[in-house]
């Protein structure tokens, strides 16, 4: 009969576990935890991982801080993290370097879950386009990673965790302008964007998009216009467009991007950063900083009208409703 019993109990802990990481239609803030971490959040059975920029933090679900990595980059090259995801007990954070909105040197680092220690780089492919890294999501059904795009957020771009390659890249229809954060369940794509305005009070967003149907389109020899900046062309001495041939990206998979949630319950409207699901209750968790003024991605300094003295990020956790 123990033995029935320990069989009956492990049958509905595996089927727990596939069914958790589902997408809900409603949330109910349920509790707020402070971090140290101010850019993203991922989460596996037992530990909320949060990157800040330039570390990253390990803490249990009551939100005390059990180890930290200070000084998580191999080389010089980089100086930012955006939102992580957690995949195999293996952290994928967007490395970069990055100077007042504009981001360079974009990898993939991954790292060892348990001791928050750099394991490899997935390398970036500069052809397809990308310029930023703002967010990592691991598509755990088809085996793929994707990163999001703060300065320019009409595409988030695919690669191949079987091949280390790039893979295709999709444009986002309408753009969630300035999206700080991704994470995948169900076949859908969840967006974080920092579209609000924190001066004056307006509240930051989160969008979904399906993704269930993802083609290969990779890189291809062509020809393409030089850009000068992310959005302006360069022109040679002529006043005419300038051109290169090489690898450009072979094609994109439009997505059609819906409002998800408004995030009126903010503390404050301030800067809302990764998000995740929790694996084993459902739970939304939402990164977001208040207090101080951004510009370009850059903290200004508090508002010290409203009596801030620093930064103040917080881990907003909502229960699913239905």
């Amino acid at each position: 009969m123990k033995k029935i019993i320990i069989s009956i109990t492990l049958i509905v802990a595996s089927l727990s576990t596939l069914l958790a990481q589902q997408i809900g239609e409603e949330y109910r803030l349920k509790k707020i935890i402070p971090v140290a971490g101010r850019q993203g959040i991922a989460i596996d059975e037992n530990y909320y991982y949060v990157s800040n920029t330039t570390a990253l933090f390990k803490y249990d679900k009551e939100g005390n801080l059990l180890i930290k990595n200070d000084k998580p980059f191999k080389d010089s090259k980089v100086n930012h993290f955006g939102d992580i995801d957690i995949y195999n007990g293996e952290i994928y954070a967007g490395a970069e370097l990055f100077e007042y909105g504009r981001g360079y040197n974009i990898t993939i680092s991954v790292y060892d879950a348990e001791t928050l220690q750099w394991k490899r780089d997935i390398p970036w492919s500069p052809e397809s386009g990308q310029v930023e890294v703002s967010g990592i999501a691991v598509d755990r059904e088809k085996n793929m990673v994707w990163m999001s795009d703060w300065v320019d957020s009409r595409y988030v771009y695919c690669y191949s965790l079987e091949t280390g390659k790039y893979y295709t890249k999709m444009q986002c229809r309408p753009t969630p302008y300035w999206c700080q954060g991704i994470f995948i369940a169900d076949g859908k794509m969840l967006f974080t964007a920092d579209d609000g305005e924190s001066t004056y009070h307006i509240a930051d967003n989160i969008y979904i998009a399906d993704i269930s149907e993802v083609i290969y389109t990779g890189l291809v020899e062509g020809t393409e216009v030089v850009k000068d900046t992310p959005f302006s062309v360069k022109l040679d001495k002529n006043g005419k467009v300038e051109t290169r041939k090489g690898l450009i990206a072979g094609g994109a998979k439009a997505g059609r991007v819906e409002l998800f949630r408004e995030m009126t319950d903010f503390r404050r409207a301030g800067e809302i950063e990764g998000l995740s699901i929790d694996p084993t209750n459902d739970d939304l968790v939402v990164l977001n900083n208040r207090g101080t003024q951004i510009i370009l991605g850059m903290s200004q300094g508090p508002f010290t009208e409203e009596g801030y003295t620093k930064e103040i990020s917080e881990l907003y956790i909502y229960e699913r409703v239905k």
